[in-house]
């Protein structure tokens, strides 16, 4: 790799990681991002004194994050504050009840114990058993892996004969609801479908990993906001020599004799390389700096996960009762699903709550709180696609005042809504900040490649490649990106 040219287009998290990992490897690397600061959908909006972090907002697998630290012999504890949630979800249902998913297992099943009883607490244990059994079934063999054809999936059928004994080809509810009879419990550990862009009662068994993350794993807040991971690693890049530049817009990705050679800025300077890694949202990435013949068929027949409309409030006073995340389950669980799935609004919704300000007082003035609330909602290609910012903000501001979180529309002081129409104005295809949805032929080895197929020296790492969609799978997105990169490098 040494003195191999790369140039990384995004600074996203999956471009930063993929930039770790090559500059490590002796590469010559430049990451060229069109906004101000690195970060991508991990980006942060400061208004009046209160920091909007404007993507992800639940961290988990930190130790992914380790790794990249530790490829420059560095300790990520020196260079980023984490602290684990207890609770890691403030679970409210419509039937008024409230369960807290705690900060440990056994506080979980404590928890689970008083409010739904020891003989509960006791099928949880096992669930969890489970769970860890099927996240390590899984992991290696089929998240942590690049696939080079549907046929990499039956060479080593171990693994695969495993994964079905263990239940990852059953209905992700059905799975759940063999250990667990609470159905608030079982709403618990089914809703993360919706990541993935599927309801629980379709989604697979492999998908039930992604509670495990953050129900059993851990939530963990890094201070300083989740754009905090975003600076964090911008910072490892530099010390390991990649080159940084900020307010770069890369217009096109010129291609000479059937592969890439350079990437032209809208200001008309050329970079010129041997490999380059697209960060963009991969549809868009296609759509907009590669020529139209380039696009692989399967990439314009994409099925897209719901989006989400996101408010996000400064409030001059602290929120009462509530927790760092707040889920609100309606009534209509699987009707939720249903909806949204079909291209409607919810008729009667479910809906997040994260208020960050409880991780990190400073990211307001003092006594007051930061509020991001996400609406799940239709992506762009659903039956109404009409989105009215000032209307989306009055119903967050009704739906917590309902809630019992106070008088919070007096209490706003600044605020910004993103609808579908906003995530698409920055890149994202169809709309959605979650990609393209995990349906099964839309996963693994059916995923769009990290590699373009017809047009060499073109890797593509984030959310819509392989593995998918998630702040741990995009850090794993950068390290199967780098070891295509290197792969290439190699002659392979």
């Amino acid at each position: 790799m040494p003195g191999r040219r790369v140039i990384v287009v995004g600074a996203g998290l999956g471009g930063l990681a993929a930039a770790i990992r090559l500059a490590a490897a002796g590469a010559d690397v430049t990451v060229l991002e069109r906004e101000a600061v690195p970060g991508g959908r991990a980006g942060r909006v400061v208004r009046d004194g209160y920091a909007f972090d404007t993507g992800p907002t639940v961290l988990t697998m930190p130790g992914l994050l380790g790794e990249l630290f530790a490829l420059a012999g560095e300790d990520l504890a020196d260079h980023l504050e984490l602290t684990r949630l207890d609770p890691a979800y403030r679970a409210v249902f419509h039937d008024g009840s409230v369960l807290r998913v705690r900060g440990s297992l056994e506080a979980l099943a404590d928890e689970v114990g008083q409010v739904c009883g020891p003989a509960e607490a006791e099928r949880l244990q096992r669930l969890a058993d489970h769970l860890h059994a099927l996240y390590q079934a899984e992991f290696g063999p089929f998240i942590d892996r690049n696939f080079d054809s549907p046929l990499d999936l039956v060479r080593r059928p171990g693994p695969l004969v495993r994964l079905a004994r263990l239940g990852g080809f059953r209905r992700m509810h059905d799975l759940v609801a063999h250990f667990l009879r609470d159905w608030r419990l079982i709403r618990l550990f089914t809703f993360q479908a919706m990541y993935a862009g599927l309801s629980p009662f379709e989604a697979l068994g492999i998908y039930a990993v992604i509670p495990y993350m953050d129900t059993i794993a851990g939530v963990y807040f890094p201070r300083g906001g989740i754009h905090a991971v975003s600076r964090s690693l911008a910072d490892l890049a530099g010390r390991l020599g990649v080159d940084i530049r900020v307010g770069e817009t890369v217009e096109a990705v010129e291609v000479s004799g059937g592969r890439a050679v350079a990437v032209r800025t809208v200001g008309g300077e050329r970079f010129w390389m041997d490999t380059v890694v697209l960060n963009p949202d991969l549809p868009v990435a296609y759509r907009d700096l590669l020529p139209p013949e380039a696009t692989p068929r399967r990439v314009h027949r994409l099925r897209y996960s719901p989006s989400c409309v996101v408010v996000h409030l400064g409030l001059d006073r602290v929120l009462p009762d509530a927790a760092h995340h707040n889920i609100h389950f309606a009534a209509g669980y699987e009707e939720s699903f249903s909806d949204l799935l079909a291209g409607r609004a919810q008729r009667d919704p479910s809906w997040f709550l994260t208020v960050p300000t409880r991780g990190d007082p400073d990211l307001a003035p003092p006594g007051c709180d930061v509020a991001f609330h996400l609406l799940p909602a239709p992506n762009l290609h659903g039956a109404d696609p009409s989105w009215d910012a000032e209307r989306e903000r009055d119903a967050a501001v009704a739906r917590m005042e309902a809630a019992g979180y106070g008088p919070v529309g007096a209490a706003t002081v600044t605020s910004m809504t993103v609808t579908p129409r906003d995530w698409a104005r920055v890149g994202m295809a169809a709309g959605t900040p979650f990609a393209a949805s995990h349906r099964f032929f839309q996963t693994g080895p059916f995923r769009p490649a990290n590699v373009a197929p017809t047009v060499g020296g073109v890797v593509f790492v984030g959310s819509g490649t392989t593995p998918g969609v998630g702040v741990p799978m995009v850090l794993v997105s950068g390290r199967l990106a780098a070891d295509r990169v290197m792969a290439m490098a190699a002659g392979g």
